[in-house]
């Protein structure tokens, strides 16, 4: 038998999809929670309609809503009242896996390199009995961030961001 439509459930059930993603990531819930109610709602929403629908203080809203902006998930869009910025979400998962790795995992690949470099110098051009489980832990880092320069371009380029 066939369960009776109840749209306040499907909606959380949506909202909690994209919060168990989020967490996978390491970005905030409030940030899982503001995309699964745009991505659900069929009228683009202001910040205060964000703020009623989940019941979060404004601040969280608007730091989700920035956090989303900056990673290209959400865009403004035409609302009813002119004196608001409405948005609405971005669809797209090319859009999405894009703005997530050029946002959050470029940089932290540049940091890694720079990280390494240091590595690199602490550990010194000699190695040593001492130092050859240390450096074949380097050589293993340096490897994967060598892998990870090559498979996010080809990722990026494949889902067409």
């Amino acid at each position: 038998m066939e369960g009776k439509w109840d749209q306040h459930q499907f909606e959380n059930l949506i909202v909690e999809f994209f919060c168990d993603g989020v967490r996978v990531l390491g970005l905030p819930k409030s940030v899982g929670e503001i995309y699964g109610i745009l991505f659900i709602s069929p009228e683009p929403l202001s910040l205060d309609d964000l703020v009623d629908r989940l019941g979060m203080s404004k601040g969280s809203a608007s730091q989700g809503l920035k956090m989303l902006r900056a990673l290209g998930a959400v865009k403004e869009a035409e609302g009813g009242n002119m004196r608001r910025s409405y948005f609405e979400p971005d669809v797209e998962l090319k859009g999405l896996v894009g703005g997530f790795i050029k946002k959050e995992v470029r940089p932290h690949l540049a940091s890694g390199e720079e990280k390494l470099n240091e590595l690199k110098s602490l550990l010194g051009a000699t190695v040593n009995e001492e130092h050859a489980f240390y450096d074949e832990r380097l050589q293993r880092l340096e490897r994967w961030s060598k892998k990870a320069r090559v498979v996010l371009p080809l990722l990026q380029k494949f889902l067409g961001s």
